[in-house]
C-alpha cells in the first residue's frame, strides 16, 4: 500500500512538473525575446555604464595543467565564473575597481585587485595545498552545489577515488560512480552500470569526447579507465543539458590529463595482478606537452612457469591491457589543439591438450579524438572535434591440426564503428547568460553478427555484406540564465535526425519468425528508415537562503542505437544495432525535483532528489531466441518491444574537506517493464530493479603519512526467473517457469577496507604502499542460481536442489605506487 500511495504521489508530481516545465519554457523564451530587444536598445545608447570582460585560464602552478571547474569570485558583488572543460573562464562587469579571487578545492586562493576599464586577460596559476584551512576556498567551491542551476550532476576528484579501497588494488572509476545515489552496478562478474532504471546502453560514456562502447575489462571486474591518466570525472543522472544526446539515461564525461607543461614526470604502480606506468612532460615548455599511460595484467605470465607441460590447460590464459596517449600544442593564446587516443583489449585463450582444440576470444575498444580550441574573443569560445570510435568482439575457434585437410575453424564477430564530427560554441553575452549551441554528425557502421568458417583450405563466408550503415545528426542550443540572485533557469532544445541507409537486405519473416517469406533489397545510400525528434530540456533553481535551494528539471531524449542482450547479464557478446524499419528509437522523459543544502560552514553538502522516468520502445530478445538465429537474417527479427518506467527518491550527504571525507548515498526506487510478448503481457520488474541501494565511503587522514579508507555497500538482491515447478513427461524432466523476474536473490552487501602508507616524499620522489581487503567478512554474494539433481524418479529418491554460485570471497591485495 505504501508503494501504491507513493506511485500516485509521483504520478501527480509528474503531471504538475510537466505543466510547470512547459510554462517555464514559454516564460523563458518569451523573456529571451524581450531580452534581445532590450539588448539592442542597450547597445544603441551611450556608454554611461560601459562593461568590460575579464577572461583567461586557471592552471596548476606546478604542472601548467588547466583546472576544470575552478572558480573566479568577485568580492562583494555576487558575480563569479567557473572554468569549462578546457580551464577557460570569462566574466563581463561594469567599469570599476574590483577584488577578485581564484579558488579551487585542494589549492590556495589567489587574490588580485584590478581596475577594470578595458577588456583584460588574466591567466591564474594556483598552488596546491595539502590541507584546506581557508574558509573562502570552501565557500567558493561548495556553494556551486547549491547555486548551480543544474541538478542530478556529481563531480568526483580523481585523487579522492584513488584513496578508496579497490578490488585487487586497481583503482576503478566505474566502481566508484556505482557508489553514488541513482547509479548501480549489475553485480560482480557483470559489466555495465544502470542509472535511474535505465539499461547499460542508455548511458553516454565519453573519454575526451570520444564514445566508449564497452567500458569494462574482465566482465565488469575492472574499468577501462586508468586513473593515472584522468583529470576530471562528472556524471549526469538527470537534467542532461542540450549539448548531450543520443542516450536517454545519463552522461559520464571523463577528461584525460593534458600532460605536464613544465617538467617531466612519471608515476605508476605494481599490484597483485597488474602494473601501470604513466609518463608526461613538456615537448616545448608552456607550449606543448605529451602524456602516455599503459597498464597490463600479468596473471597469465605468472602462472605459465608453474603450468606443467602435460597440463590440459597449458597455453590457456587471460589478460587485458590498455594504452592512453595525449598530445597538445598551443599555437597562440587563442588557438590550441589536442590529440587523444585510447586502445584497450581483453584476450582469453584456451588450448586443450595437444592443441587439437583452440579458442581465442579478444574484444576491446579503440578511439581517437582531435580537437581544436579557438578563442574567438574574450566572450566567445569554439571547440571543433573529430572522433573515431571502434568496438569489436570476436570468437575464433579451431579444431584439428593447423596443416591438416580436415582442420575446422570458425570466426564469429560483431562490433560498431563511428566517424564523428562536431562543433560546440560557448557565448557569454553577460554575467547572467551562458549560451551554448552547436551541431554534430555521426556515421555509424554496425556489424551485428558475422560468421566465417573454413575446412582445410576452403573458406566460407555466411554473412557477407551484413554490415549496417546509418547517419545521425543533431543541432542544439541552450541558455543558462540568472534572472536574479534567487532564480536561475536553464532552457535548451536539441533537434536530432537518424537515417539507416543501404546496402541492406530486409528478411521478412512469417508471424512465427520461422520462415523467410520475402526479402527487400536496399541499394547504396537508399533510405531504410528515417527518424527525427525535438528534445526539450529545462531546469530551474530557486534559492531559499545563502546555503540552500530548490531545483526542478525536465529532459526528453531520443536514442537511436540499441544494445541487444540474450543473457540475464550484460556481456561483451551483446550486439549494438541501429534503429530500423522494425526497431523504433528509444525515448526517455524524466522529471526531477530536489532540495539542496550546505551546512556546518559549508563542510557538508546534502541533497534529496525525487525523480520519475518514462521509457518507450525498449527492446528484448523474444523468448526462445538463441545465438545464431540471425545468421543470414536480421537481428531485429528476433526482438520484441515494450516500455518501462522508474521512480525513486535519492538521499546524498557528502563531506569534501578536512581530515575526514566521504559520502553516504541511499536510493529507494522501483523499475518496471511492460512488454506485450513477455510475461503474458503483465508488468514485471527489470532485471536490475532494486528497492534499496545504500553506499557509505569514508577516508581519514590519520597522519601526513597514513590514510585509511572504507567502503560499505548494501543492495536489494537482483531479480531472476526460476522454475516454479518441475515434472516428468515421457521420462524427461520439464521445467515450468515462474513469471519473468519474479524471484529475488539474497541481498548484496560488502565491506572493503584499505590503508595507504606514504613511505617517502621529496620534491623529486614519492612512494607509497596500499593494502586493501575486498569483502572483509567474506560475504557470499549471489552471482546466479542453478539446480542440481540427485537420485532417480523411478527409485523414489529424486531430489532437486537450488544451488547458489558466488564469485569473490575475502580478497586481500597490495600495491606499490610511485611518482618521480
Amino acid at each position: 500500500m505504501l508503494i501504491f500511495d507513493w506511485q500516485n504521489i509521483l504520478y501527480t508530481l509528474k503531471v504538475i512538473s510537466n505543466s510547470i516545465i512547459f510554462a517555464l519554457l514559454n516564460f523563458y523564451f518569451s523573456r529571451m525575446r524581450f531580452a534581445v530587444i532590450i539588448l539592442l536598445l542597450f547597445l544603441s545608447i551611450s556608454v554611461v555604464s560601459q562593461r568590460y570582460t575579464i577572461s583567461g585560464y586557471i592552471k596548476d602552478k606546478q604542472t601548467g595543467e588547466e583546472l576544470i571547474g575552478a572558480n573566479l569570485i568577485v568580492d562583494g558583488t555576487g558575480y563569479g565564473a567557473t572554468t569549462n572543460t578546457y580551464g577557460f573562464y570569462t566574466l563581463t562587469l561594469p567599469e570599476g575597481t574590483y577584488n577578485i579571487r581564484f579558488t579551487y578545492i585542494g589549492y590556495k586562493d589567489l587574490e588580485k585587485s584590478l581596475k577594470l576599464n578595458k577588456n583584460i586577460s588574466i591567466n591564474a596559476e594556483l598552488e596546491s595545498s595539502a590541507f584546506l584551512t581557508d574558509e573562502v576556498v570552501i565557500i567558493g567551491q561548495q556553494n556551486r552545489h547549491v547555486e548551480d542551476s543544474r541538478m542530478s550532476i556529481i563531480r568526483i576528484p580523481v585523487e579522492e577515488i584513488k584513496t578508496l579501497p579497490a578490488f585487487m588494488g586497481e583503482v576503478d572509476v566505474l566502481k566508484t560512480i556505482q557508489l553514488l545515489p541513482g547509479v548501480q552496478g549489475a553485480g560482480e562478474g557483470e559489466s555495465g552500470f544502470y542509472v535511474r532504471g535505465g539499461g547499460p546502453d542508455q548511458n553516454l560514456v565519453l573519454l575526451d569526447e570520444a564514445v566508449v562502447y564497452n567500458a569494462n575489462h574482465l566482465f565488469g571486474f575492472f574499468s577501462v579507465f586508468n586513473a593515472d591518466a584522468i583529470n576530471d570525472i562528472e556524471i549526469y543522472t538527470g537534467g542532461m543539458p542540450a549539448e548531450y544526446g543520443g542516450r536517454i539515461s545519463s552522461v559520464l564525461n571523463i577528461t584525460m590529463n593534458n600532460g605536464n607543461m613544465r617538467e617531466f614526470k612519471a608515476q605508476g604502480g605494481i599490484g597483485t595482478i597488474a602494473s601501470r606506468i604513466t609518463a608526461e612532460g613538456p615537448i616545448k615548455k608552456d607550449t606543448s606537452s605529451f602524456l602516455i599511460s599503459a597498464r597490463r595484467t600479468y596473471i597469465d605470465l605468472l602462472i605459465k612457469p608453474f603450468t606443467k607441460k602435460d597440463s590440459p590447460f597449458r597455453g590457456s590464459g587471460y589478460y587485458f591491457y590498455d594504452l592512453n596517449a595525449k598530445f597538445n600544442y598551443k599555437f597562440s593564446d587563442k588557438d590550441r589543439i589536442f590529440l587523444s587516443g585510447y586502445y584497450g583489449k581483453d584476450i582469453f585463450n584456451f588450448k586443450a591438450g595437444s592443441g587439437a582444440f583452440k579458442m581465442s576470444i579478444p574484444w576491446g575498444n579503440g578511439m581517437g579524438s582531435l580537437r581544436w580550441n579557438r578563442l574567438i574573443n574574450s566572450r566567445f569560445f569554439l571547440n571543433t572535434t573529430l572522433v573515431l570510435s571502434d568496438y569489436r568482439f570476436q570468437t575464433d575457434v579451431q579444431m584439428g591440426e593447423d596443416d591438416s585437410d580436415d582442420a575446422f575453424r570458425f570466426i564469429q564477430s560483431s562490433g560498431i564503428r563511428d566517424y564523428y564530427i562536431k562543433q560546440d560554441y560557448t557565448w557569454f553575452p553577460s554575467p547572467q547568460h551562458t549560451i551554448k549551441f552547436g551541431w554534430n554528425y555521426i556515421y555509424h557502421i554496425f556489424t551485428p553478427n558475422s560468421l566465417e568458417a573454413s575446412i582445410g583450405a576452403t573458406e566460407y563466408d555466411f554473412t557477407q555484406g551484413i554490415d549496417q550503415y546509418a547517419h545521425e545528426a543533431a543541432v542544439y542550443i541552450g541558455d543558462d540564465y540568472k534572472i536574479n540572485d534567487i532564480i536561475t533557469v536553464y532552457g535548451g532544445l536539441r533537434a536530432s535526425m537518424f537515417n539507416q541507409v543501404g546496402p541492406f537486405t530486409r528478411y521478412v519473416k512469417d508471424e512465427y519468425r520461422l520462415v523467410t517469406v520475402d526479402t527487400i533489397v536496399y541499394e547504396n545510400n537508399e533510405s531504410v528508415a528515417l527518424y527525427n525528434s525535438l528534445e526539450p530540456r529545462a531546469s530551474i533553481k530557486v534559492s531559499t537562503g545563502k546555503k540552500s535551494s530548490v531545483k526542478a528539471s525536465f529532459m526528453q531524449n531520443k536514442q537511436y542505437i540499441h544494445l541487444a542482450s540474450m543473457s540475464a547479464s550484460t556481456l561483451p557478446t551483446d550486439l549494438w544495432v541501429p534503429s530500423s524499419d522494425v526497431v523504433k528509437p528509444q525515448q526517455g522523459r524524466q522529471y526531477a525535483v530536489g532540495y539542496f543544502r550546505n551546512f556546518m560552514n559549508n563542510h557538508f553538502e546534502s541533497s534529496v532528489e525525487v525523480y520519475y522516468k518514462d521509457m518507450f520502445n525498449l527492446i528484448e530478445y523474444v523468448d526462445g531466441a538463441v545465438p545464431g538465429d540471425d545468421v543470414n537474417d536480421n537481428s531485429d527479427n528476433y526482438f520484441t518491444f515494450g516500455d518501462g518506467n522508474s521512480y525513486g527518491i535519492e538521499f546524498f550527504l557528502r563531506k569534501t574537506t578536512g581530515n575526514l571525507t566521504g559520502w553516504i548515498g541511499y536510493t529507494l526506487a522501483k523499475t518496471t517493464r511492460f512488454f506485450d510478448e513477455v510475461n503474458n503481457g503483465e508488468p514485471f520488474p527489470a532485471k536490475y530493479d532494486r528497492r534499496h541501494d545504500l553506499s557509505f565511503t569514508a577516508t581519514y587522514s590519520i597522519t601526513e603519512k597514513l590514510t585509511a579508507s572504507m567502503v560499505f555497500v548494501y543492495a536489494t538482491g537482483n531479480t531472476t526467473t526460476l522454475p516454479a515447478s518441475r515434472y516428468m513427461i515421457d521420462g524427461l524432466l520439464v521445467d515450468e517457469y515462474s513469471e519473468r523476474n519474479s524471484y529475488r536473490m539474497e541481498p548484496y552487501h560488502r565491506l572493503d577496507l584499505s590503508i595507504t602508507y606514504l613511505r617517502r616524499k621529496t620534491q623529486k620522489w614519492e612512494s607509497s604502499w596500499n593494502f586493501s581487503i575486498y569483502n572483509v567478512y567474506n560475504r557470499k554474494n549471489p552471482f546466479f542460481i542453478y539446480f542440481e539433481d540427485e537420485g532417480k524418479v523411478q527409485d523414489g529418491d529424486f531430489v532437486s536442489r537450488a544451488k547458489q554460485v558466488s564469485l569473490i570471497p575475502f580478497m586481500p591485495s597490495v600495491t606499490w605506487n610511485f611518482k618521480f
